[in-house]
């Protein structure tokens, strides 16, 4: 018997699907698939999806004292099936924009801005900036996102006030989550958040929070200023993907076997880094 097959799906992304629950919740539950390119590849890696369950848990319970969060549970009201990788959430009213605070190397190198935001001058790839910056983009149904400056992000968003929390509530977790993950070894070089509203009106943080998939953590004793850095996200598949003379259109290529257990491995040790338990502690608490 599969609770999960009964319940009402209402979307199904390239890495999690979104069905129905009950009193206006939401059950997200994160699958092992993997995208590059905006393509997904037909080999799953394994433990992904309970990876960025785990660490999107992690994140939710250690900033709920900065914003709201839509989180309810990750076993009540979680069928079996979906222990480890599924997640009980409030449903919200999302806001059109992502807000990120970080990147946009390729618009430095053509503007000297990212997202209207002038930056020093002379900075080479990788470079530290001197403070976090908000860096909103438009959330595309198909294909990239595209990064918009603050006056736009207000005017899709409709309340330039709220945006400007928004603004102040991204800067603030992705500074909380950036300074815990020093203390472990890791940079956060950046993040992706998306927010709603509640049924009060209320600004609350969604989707997933600091994870591999939304995130480019970096080892600091590898960290080199001037080229690209290693990682502990899906850039071990994209760099791969990029060897293969793949012309980035879909259908996405299988992924061999050794590049799928190096890859799972990197999404455990950053989970095991950041949360600083064993990922089995994770799997015990879910099932």
């Amino acid at each position: 018997m599969n609770a999960l097959a009964d319940l009402p799906l209402i979307a199904s992304g390239k890495v999690r699907e979104i069905y129905e629950g009950r009193d206006r919740t939401l059950l997200i539950v994160a699958s092992d698939r993997i995208s590059t390119y905006d393509s997904v590849h037909p080999t799953p890696i394994p433990d992904k999806g309970a990876v960025l369950t785990g660490l999107s848990t992690f994140w939710f319970e250690r900033t709920a004292g900065i914003v709201p969060n839509h989180m309810l549970s990750v076993t009540d009201g979680v069928p079996d099936e979906a222990r480890s990788r599924g997640m009980l959430v409030r449903r919200l009213e999302m806001l059109p924009i992502e807000y990120l605070s970080g990147s946009g190397w390729k618009d430095y190198q053509r503007t000297g801005e990212v997202c209207g935001i002038a930056v020093p001058e002379g900075l080479s790839e990788s470079d530290r900036l001197p403070e976090p910056i908000f860096t909103p983009a438009t959330k595309a149904v198909e294909g990239h996102d595209e990064n918009i400056d603050f006056d736009r992000a207000a005017e899709l968003v409709g309340d330039r006030a709220l945006t400007e929390r928004v603004r102040e509530v991204s800067l603030a977790v992705y500074q909380h989550a950036a300074d815990h993950a020093c203390e472990r070894g890791i940079i956060l070089a950046d993040t992706k958040f998306e927010f709603g509203l509640d049924s009060d009106g209320e600004l609350t943080l969604g989707d997933e929070v600091c994870t591999p998939d939304s995130s480019r953590f970096w080892p600091a004793d590898q960290y080199e200023p001037g080229r690209p850095q290693p990682s502990f996200d899906k850039q071990f598949v994209r760099d791969w993907a990029s060897s293969t003379g793949w012309d980035r259109n879909p259908p996405a290529p299988p992924i061999p076997d050794d590049v799928v257990a190096r890859t799972r491995e990197k999404y455990i040790e950053a989970y095991e880094r950041v949360t600083g338990e064993p990922f089995d502690a994770w799997l015990k608490r879910t099932r």
